[in-house]
Order: structure tokens, then C-alpha cells, then sequence
């Protein structure tokens, strides 16, 4: 069995709210593995999907453009090493810098966007700046309404709307940048995920000893509020709880279609340093 440290407790602790007595059960019979902990505890104890990870390797910066025809966005993220560098004016100057060249080339493969005089000027801000920067990712969308939006530098939303205006895609985006939908609507949901949900609704237990027929409309319900809980068309608009966000489109005389949602960091694991440790490893070097 693996060593459970205080970090793996205090993770799964934040993440799911649960007693630090069940998260280190929890993560005991997982043998460390914080998803598969999680995916057990949702088993057993009807837990509701836990928060997602706050360790973020990277900091940096997310930049967005439309064009001025309003029918195509673009959207890139910048990283650096440190939140002090992503604030630095010199970092954001190159951050715009990529998201202009982005916009006039519509080229989202990073490599190929970055070749030449950005790269130059890429390697100069990390001779400067003493910090490594990369471009991580570009994004592209296309459409007839196409709106924008970030918040704190640090979330970028592109929304495709057909019909409407740019301020009702705007206010989608702002939407998107608060709730985080894992997709437009509820028949976008990948299958494997539907799959694992099912599973997990099937092992909770308040279904065991119901009859098939029983288990299947329960099933059935609960899969119907995970879609609308995570289908942007479905879920309450922010301004107006009232209403959903599809709703919301529709009164304005337009209709959903996509989005596209860049997260500073996202994806990235934090490796974990043991200051004390580490400056005790230097000392004994010497």
C-alpha cells in the first residue's frame, strides 16, 4: 500500500468536502490515486462530482481578438514561470504580439505561428525577463456572431452564436468563463463520459435492490440532470437564474453553436517543493 501523505489528504479534502478521516480511507483504498478515490467515494457515498484539481504548474497570461468583420475569434495562451512575470508589462506586450499575429494569420499550430520574428522575440524576453516563456496553445473559431471574453487575464471564452449580436455572444462568454461547461449541448456529451456516469449512478447506494425497471428510470433521471448541470444550453444563465442560456440566446433571435474556454495552466501539475528539504539538500552539498 502506498504512503499517504498530509498534501494527498488535504487535496482531497478541498476537492470533495468530505471529513479528513474519510479522505485518508478514501485515498488508502485507492492506493494514493486521488481520481480513483474520488470515482469510489462518488460509489459509495452518492458524493457529487468533486472539484477539480487547484494545482497549476504554470502561470502566464490568455489573449483574445475577433476580427473587425466579427466572423472569425482567436484565442492563445502565453506561459511563464512565475505570476510576477505574467504581469510584467514586456511578458503582456509579447502575449498581444502573438495574438495579432494569430489573428492575421489564423495559424493554430503554436510551431509554425511562433517561427521567425516571434521566436526571436521570445527567446529576447527570456533573456531578459530570466524566466522560460512558451506558447503553449492557439485556438480559431468561426462563425456568423462570434463573441469574447476575459477575466483577470487568466480565463479566455470564444463563443459562436448563429444570429443575435456581439453582446449577447459576450455575455455567453462571460457565462462560460464563471460556470465552465464541459460542452455546448447536452448531445455533445462524449459517450465514455455518459458511460462512467451511469456507473456511478448504478453504484450508489440508494439503487441497490431496486427493480431493473425502477434503477432504469432513476438512472435515466439522474443522467438528464448531469446533462443539464453541464451543458451550457441547459444550465441557469447567470443574469437571469430564470432562464437558461439557450433560452437567453433564443430571446435575443439566435441560437447556440459552440464555445471555446482557455484556462491559464490547465492540464498542468504543480511539482510539489519541500523548501526546508531542498535547502537542506544544498547545505549537505557543500
Amino acid at each position: 500500500m502506498a504512503a499517504i501523505s498530509a498534501s494527498q489528504v488535504k487535496e482531497l479534502r478541498e476537492r470533495t468536502g468530505l471529513a479528513m478521516m474519510e479522505c485518508k480511507k478514501a485515498l488508502q483504498e485507492a492506493d494514493g490515486d486521488i481520481e480513483l478515490a474520488i470515482e469510489n467515494l462518488r460509489k459509495s457515498s452518492g458524493l457529487k462530482a468533486a472539484k477539480k484539481a487547484g494545482r497549476i504548474a504554470a502561470e502566464g497570461a490568455i489573449a483574445t481578438r475577433v476580427a473587425a468583420d466579427g466572423s472569425y475569434g482567436v484565442m492563445v495562451e502565453v506561459n511563464s514561470e512565475t505570476d510576477f512575470v505574467a504581469r510584467d508589462e514586456n511578458f503582456l506586450g509579447f502575449v498581444g504580439q502573438v495574438a495579432d499575429k494569430l489573428l492575421a494569420t489564423r495559424e493554430t499550430d503554436v510551431a509554425a505561428l511562433t517561427a521567425g520574428e516571434l521566436e526571436s522575440a521570445r527567446e529576447a524576453l527570456v533573456q531578459k525577463i530570466g524566466e522560460n516563456i512558451t506558447v503553449r496553445r492557439a485556438a480559431l473559431v468561426e462563425g456568423a456572431v462570434v463573441g469574447e471574453y476575459v477575466h483577470g487575464g487568466r480565463i479566455g471564452v470564444l463563443t459562436v452564436l448563429k444570429g443575435a449580436n456581439t453582446d449577447t455572444a459576450k455575455d455567453v462568454a462571460m457565462h462560460v468563463a464563471a460556470v465552465n461547461p464541459r460542452v455546448c449541448k447536452p448531445e455533445d456529451m462524449p459517450q465514455e463520459v455518459l458511460d462512467k456516469e451511469r456507473e456511478i449512478i448504478l453504484a450508489q447506494p440508494d439503487m441497490a435492490g431496486k427493480p431493473a425497471e425502477i434503477a432504469e428510470k432513476m438512472v435515466g433521471g439522474r443522467i438528464k440532470k448531469f446533462l443539464a448541470e453541464n451543458s451550457l444550453s441547459e444550465q441557469a444563465f447567470i443574469k437571469n437564474p430564470d432562464q437558461t442560456v439557450a433560452a437567453f440566446v433564443k430571446a435575443a433571435g439566435g441560437e447556440l453553436i459552440s464555445f471555446q474556454r482557455f484556462e491559464v495552466g490547465e492540464g498542468i501539475e504543480k511539482e510539489e517543493v519541500d523548501f526546508a528539504a531542498e535547502v537542506a539538500a544544498q547545505a549537505a552539498g557543500r
